[in-house]
């Protein structure tokens, strides 16, 4: 079959017709791919935005987990009076009923000024401020025992956290009718603070 000129005025409106459905054809296969780009691109967007939020949402479990493991733990140093202010004037009645309940024969006592608290070695205290209250005792003694229970009894009757660092025992070469022993001791009290607290 052989096409001339003429016959070309016949089938002018096919081959338009034609010419536009491939026009037609490629101008859809081109937003097509590019949809197609897009739409890839939204779905690698979503799937991080998904990812992102099971590990917040895994982050936010394991941090209700901790809270609750640890709440019984804080409630209690709350409760012991370690976390807040200073307890300076409970210590000091504290220290003064176990003077009146003659554990020891007598002691005497200074606390110095509270003053922030640096681990060695450094330690992240999270968002909590650490203070030692440093306090040194001279206790007279009858025997060893006596110092032991004194301890004892302050670090479970007396609120707070009594940090013991140091003691030294001698003895009283003149203790014709006194006390055999005497004990030098150095430690203080040991307070958190959370910082967002009021």
């Amino acid at each position: 079959m052989s096409f001339s000129s003429a016959d070309l005025g016949d089938i002018k409106w096919s081959l338009l017709a034609c010419l536009l459905a491939v026009v037609g054809a490629v101008t859809l296969f081109s937003y097509s791919s590019s949809f197609e780009q897009k739409t890839l691109q939204q779905l690698k967007q979503d799937q991080r935005l998904q990812a992102d939020a099971r590990s917040q949402l895994a982050n936010a479990q394991s941090d209700l987990k901790n809270m609750a493991a640890y709440q019984m733990e804080y409630d209690a140093l709350v409760l012991q009076k370690v976390i807040g202010n200073e307890q300076r004037l409970d210590w000091i009645e504290g220290l003064e009923q176990l003077r009146a309940q003659k554990m020891v024969p007598d002691f005497k006592y200074t606390i110095g000024p509270q003053k922030p608290y640096a681990p060695n070695p450094p330690q992240n205290s999270g968002n909590f401020s650490l203070s030692f209250s440093p306090m040194s005792l001279q206790i007279e003694l009858l025997h060893e025992e006596q110092l032991l229970r004194f301890f004892d009894t302050l670090d479970t009757r007396l609120p707070g956290w009594f940090l013991l660092d140091q003691c030294s025992l001698t003895r009283n070469e003149n203790s014709a009718g006194g006390t055999p022993l005497a004990a030098e001791c150095g430690g203080g009290w040991f307070t958190m603070k959370n910082r967002s607290a009021p």
